[in-house]
């Protein structure tokens, strides 16, 4: 009984891991349009996050595709719009959190592309890509938990603020995990999130090397010092960089020079 019931779990491991091979994986072949939808989820439950949920618009992931297009057209993509982002329906059920070690990842994997099938809204064109955004009441909740995205299956969880001060921010967030979606890798250390040199920095070249101007999107901070980094405030200030742009397969022609910035507050 026992030893049947071993080799079934050892099967269906198996099985998993066979899936896991065989899935879509990597970067796209930028030949058409990916179409992203953006579910919201009210994590908390609050009425902070209720309302910002309402307060959502269709307008406001027009200011992400400009951003991603503009970077592609610098980046040499042919594709004038690699992305187009939609805003779905409310999700009202949560997903299933993140597990840690590499068979509970594997299982949490299965699990969560299986919960994303079950819940994403139907929409007129099919979507590409499915993020669920998480809204958190930044009055009860500081401090947000890890945002995690999948190539293989293209879907991921981003958890925001609920707070019309983050709005831009939140793309930040958005626009880093959804690169995550289509190969791109992250340009921090995982122990201090500190950006990674030269990989993680947008002017690995820059001199003086800091502060430097912007953030590369990956990195998600902007150095200021060998020990210091910021949030972005907005996409404005990143860009994606050379390595990032080789991983999703954007590097198809001679690049362009940067994009020119907005001024920044000088740093304290």
């Amino acid at each position: 009984m026992w030893r049947k019931l071993r080799i079934l779990i050892l099967l269906f491991i198996l099985a998993t891991v066979a899936q896991e091979a065989l899935m879509k994986n990597g970067a796209p072949d930028w030949e058409k349009t990916l179409y992203v939808n953006l579910y919201p989820i009210n994590a908390d439950g609050s009425n902070a996050s209720a309302k910002a949920i309402r307060n959502l618009a269709s307008g406001q992931q027009e200011e992400m595709e400009s951003y991603f297009s503009e970077e592609a057209t610098r980046l040499g993509l042919p594709l004038r719009k690699p992305f187009a982002i939609r805003l779905g329906s409310e999700v009202k059920a949560l997903p299933p959190e993140p597990s840690f070690g590499a068979l509970n990842t594997l299982f949490w994997s299965l699990k969560f592309r299986c919960w994303a099938f079950q819940h994403s809204p139907e929409t007129k064109v099919p979507a590409n890509i499915r993020l669920f955004v998480l809204y958190h009441d930044p009055a009860t909740h500081p401090v947000l938990k890890h945002s995690t995205a999948l190539s293989k299956g293209r879907v991921g969880m981003v958890n925001v603020f609920a707070d019309s001060a983050y709005i831009k921010q939140n793309d930040v967030i958005i626009a880093h995990e959804l690169l995550h979606t289509v190969d791109a890798t992250d340009k921090y250390n995982l122990e201090d999130n500190q950006p990674i040199y030269p990989v993680g920095y947008a002017e690995p070249d820059k001199k003086p090397l800091y502060p430097q101007q912007v953030a590369e999107l990956m990195a998600g901070r902007r150095p200021i010092s060998e020990a210091q980094a910021e949030i972005p405030e907005s996409l404005a200030q990143t860009l994606i960089g050379d390595l990032t742009a080789r991983e999703i397969g954007w590097f198809k022609a001679p690049r362009q020079s940067l994009r020119k910035f907005p001024q920044l507050k000088p740093v304290d």
